[in-house]
């Protein structure tokens, strides 16, 4: 077939025109679309490093947002820095606790001499469960003073959570056993265990006891510490113990020894302001005079006692003292219950009595 001109049909002009025409051909023609295809696949390719560069600047941006945030709330914390506000009051309440307080440098509380001479008449008779069953009275004297000083250690090593009635008991039993050191050091725990079956916490004391025998032999020649500080390195033995025990066996007072009674006590009359007996220890030595600390345990001990287990005693003797008045009032404000003990009791009317006179 001819070319729709009419024209003839050159052997080499035909390949030219050809290559020539291929060039203006429509584009529903073949090397027209590979054209377009190729336009196509270009504009695609740009699309998509668009495409690209978009997914890679959006994570950019949260990226930094979450590092900006993070920095910020970083730099929050170091702007308010807690823990150095926490360093100093740390170190202050450290030294505090280590500032020991020096006897006679505390004022002493008001009309607190008052209140300590009602004790002591209320305390005459010496009829508390601690003035029979206690480590100043169940001492045995006729086989010696150094018996008699290791005696007075055993009876406070019982007495730690445990009912003076009840270290009684365990001391008599022992003292028929033979309460020396060389008898207690040759006695085994099992039986030593056994003789003071009754008494709180009888397995560890049970070792304390052991312990310190064979200390107290090896070291002492059987006799105890002459100071409270020696005594407190014995095993079981802390200050109230050994301030305890060096004033009734040694007739020393270098400290106060101050049971739950006391510290009890001394916070609710506001004569201390402390969370351990050991602070109520140290407190009360800052302001009470020296010459009543040997008193002193014995005297509130034994009240502490009869204002919560002979109610009806105390009550009577507060009625019968020379100050009716102030004694019935320190009863009520240690926390004995007037009105429902008077009750129990039948001294309604006697107490009533004295508020009317």
């Amino acid at each position: 077939k001819g070319p729709d001109n009419g024209e003839s049909k050159p052997s080499i002009k035909t390949d030219t025109s050809k290559v020539k025409n291929e060039a203006t051909l429509p584009p529903s023609t073949p090397n027209r679309s590979g054209a377009l295809n190729n336009a196509a696949e270009a504009k695609s390719k740009i699309k998509q490093e668009e495409t690209n560069q978009n997914v890679m600047s959006t994570p950019k941006r949260s990226v930094s947002r979450k590092v900006s945030t993070k920095s910020k709330s970083n730099n929050k914390p170091k702007a308010t820095t807690p823990k150095r506000k926490k360093t100093p009051s740390l170190t202050s309440s450290s030294s505090r606790k280590r500032q020991r307080i020096e006897p006679g440098s505390l004022t002493p509380p008001k009309n607190w001499e008052a209140t300590y001479a009602i004790v002591e008449e209320l305390r005459s008779d010496r009829t508390a469960p601690l003035d029979s069953d206690g480590g100043e009275a169940l001492p045995e004297t006729h086989l010696g003073k150094k018996v008699y000083r290791f005696q007075v250690l055993i009876a406070l090593m019982l007495s730690s959570q445990t009912k003076d009635a009840v270290v009684g008991d365990a001391i008599r039993g022992l003292q028929k056993h033979g309460l020396t050191p060389e008898n207690i050091h040759k006695t085994d725990p099992e039986t030593l265990n056994r003789l003071i079956f009754k008494v709180g916490f009888r397995n560890n004391k049970t070792k304390f006891i052991k312990n310190t025998v064979e200390i107290l032999v090896n070291e002492y020649d059987g006799d105890i510490p002459a100071t409270a500080d020696d005594m407190m390195r014995l095993p079981g033995i802390g200050p109230k113990m050994a301030y305890i025990i060096e004033n009734v066996a040694w007739g020393i007072s270098s400290g106060i020894g101050v049971d739950t009674h006391m510290h009890r006590i001394f916070n609710v009359l506001n004569w201390v302001k402390s969370k351990t007996p050991e602070q109520t220890r140290e407190q009360l030595e800052g302001w009470l005079p020296k010459e009543r600390w040997s008193e002193v345990n014995m005297l509130w001990v034994g009240f502490g006692q009869e204002s919560q287990q002979q109610k009806e005693k105390i009550l009577n003797k507060a009625l019968a003292c020379s100050k009716p008045i102030e004694a019935l009032g320190l009863l009520k404000e240690v926390g004995v219950d007037l009105k429902k003990e008077g009750k129990k009791f039948g001294l309604e009317e006697r107490i009533e009595g004295v508020y009317n006179m």
